[in-house]
């Protein structure tokens, strides 16, 4: 037996949090009977679950990585009319849904897929999954500054967490600086804030790694399956982030 979310979840319906609130406003039965309780289980072996009055059915997982290009939303849909991380999905099969978010001027890799507890465990907040990204900021900051920020720095909403920082390139004539930096929370717009406390704003990130899958040669707005080894680490990482 499972908590109800967690299969919803699983079947690839929408993300954990999603499925809860499914469940709350009665749109989900097992056996015929709404279930409102967030603690309710069930066994999806035996028990037919519906959302909306359909069956749910255990789907194939799937786990991509993604190049997103600067200026794509990380959506899989908008009422504006953007570019959207789903422009570049459309002959992938089975939806899938982002695993956290990259902002409209990050690119970089991100992760999909329809594996809902997958998901929940690389970006609740409480766990700690190490991102690294490429910064490329104004000027060349001093190795005093870039401590601060492997300390952790004061932000609006509180200190942040100690983080790895290092030079990965500097351009005297442009006068920029590209910082390898890597962090173990999920701030929003965490990194340019933390650039922007040293006085020292970003002007390219660029997302190389997350839970220890990398980015590597993939082109931008091109996306392929993950490797069953990047899909071990990846687990690795979220169940070691689950149990710090």
């Amino acid at each position: 037996m499972e908590r109800l979310q967690k299969i919803l979840a699983a079947a690839g319906v929408a993300s954990r949090r999603k499925c809860e609130e499914l469940i709350v406003s009665g749109k989900v039965t097992v056996n015929g009977s709404v279930v409102t309780e967030l603690g309710a289980k069930a066994d999806p072996a035996v028990d037919a679950i519906a959302v909306n009055g359909k069956k749910i059915a255990s789907e194939t997982k799937v786990y991509l990585i993604f190049n997103k290009p600067k200026g794509v939303i990380t959506s899989l849909s908008d009422e504006k009319g953007r570019s959207i991380v789903a422009d570049y999905l459309k002959d992938v099969k089975q939806r899938v849904y982002p695993v956290g978010r990259l902002d409209y001027d990050t690119e970089g890799l991100l992760l999909l897929t329809n594996d809902g507890d997958l998901a929940h465990k690389l970006t609740h907040p409480k766990h700690h999954v190490p991102k690294t990204y490429l910064a490329t900021v104004e000027r060349i900051p001093h190795g005093e500054a870039l401590e601060r920020l492997a300390k952790g720095i004061k932000l609006d909403d509180g200190m942040t967490a100690p983080a790895d920082v290092e030079y990965h390139d500097v351009d005297p004539d442009q006068k920029q600086a590209t910082i390898t930096i890597t962090i173990r929370e999920g701030r929003n717009r965490q990194v340019r804030r933390m650039f922007e406390a040293i006085h020292h704003p970003v002007v390219r990130l660029k997302r190389v790694t997350f839970g220890g899958v990398h980015l590597g040669n993939l082109q931008r707005g091109k996306y392929r399956k993950l490797t069953k080894e990047e899909l071990d680490t990846l687990r690795a990482a979220a169940d070691e982030a689950e149990k710090a």
